[in-house]
């Protein structure tokens, strides 16, 4: 699952350069990106279904992940890697139970202790934010809660975690920092080229860019 210097793209139905969702999503992980999440909060099960299948064509022979957002009955359905869950989804021990022994599950928190029972309950890697604020989810844009509780999470979980909401190029190596990787929304997909803007990510997660200013590196 994703380690420090890994990207997860979360789509959206339509990106703001105006090409297709299939075409973007080529783009990422051309660009490098390690995981996509398929995240569709309006489409019906077929339509939701027939994306993950197309989308996991392209994913699966550029040897990056493909996990859907929500959904278990279709990520199990299309043969995705995984499914990613929040705290009105499905439960985790439930979701473990239907699920092959090499699926992923993610949870998404940011509190330590509901971390530790969410590895407890089978959950491989966690979604922690917003980490800057974010305005992909109504309510949570002045919200944020800092890299310093991404690295919390990750300690008290001893899993895999990905900082998610209002992470830019810009701030990105903050979190990497932490041990943690990403996982970004609004900066690829409304970006007017989300290849550039993948390869921009992969630059802030070099060590040289995640050495505070004042600091030789070590060699």
């Amino acid at each position: 699952m994703p380690d420090p210097g890994r990207l997860m793209v979360l789509t959206h139905p339509r990106p703001a350069c105006g090409r297709p969702l299939e075409q973007v999503v080529a783009e990422c992980v051309g660009a490098g990106a390690t995981a996509i999440q398929l995240r569709d909060k309006t489409a019906d099960s077929r339509t939701l279904l027939e994306t993950t299948i197309r989308l996991l064509a392209i994913t699966a022979p550029a040897g990056a992940l493909l996990v859907v957002n929500d959904r278990l009955d279709i990520a199990l359905a299309a043969g995705a890697d995984g499914v990613h869950l929040g705290s009105e989804d499905l439960p985790l021990p439930s979701a473990r139970r239907l699920s092959p022994p090499d699926f992923l599950i993610g949870y998404s928190t940011d509190d330590p202790d509901e971390a530790r029972r969410a590895a407890a309950a089978g959950a491989d890697y966690l979604g922690v934010g917003a980490v800057f604020g974010t305005r992909s989810k109504p309510g949570l844009a002045d919200e944020a809660i800092g890299p310093d509780r991404v690295r919390a999470v990750r300690k008290a979980s001893g899993l895999p975690c990905l900082g998610i909401g209002g992470i830019t190029p810009d701030n990105a190596a903050r979190v990497y920092a932490t041990g943690a990787g990403i996982a970004v929304l609004s900066a690829v997909m409304s970006a007017p080229h989300p290849a550039a803007a993948v390869r921009q990510f992969h630059q802030a997660a070099s060590p040289r860019a995640r050495t505070p200013k004042g600091r030789r590196q070590t060699p």
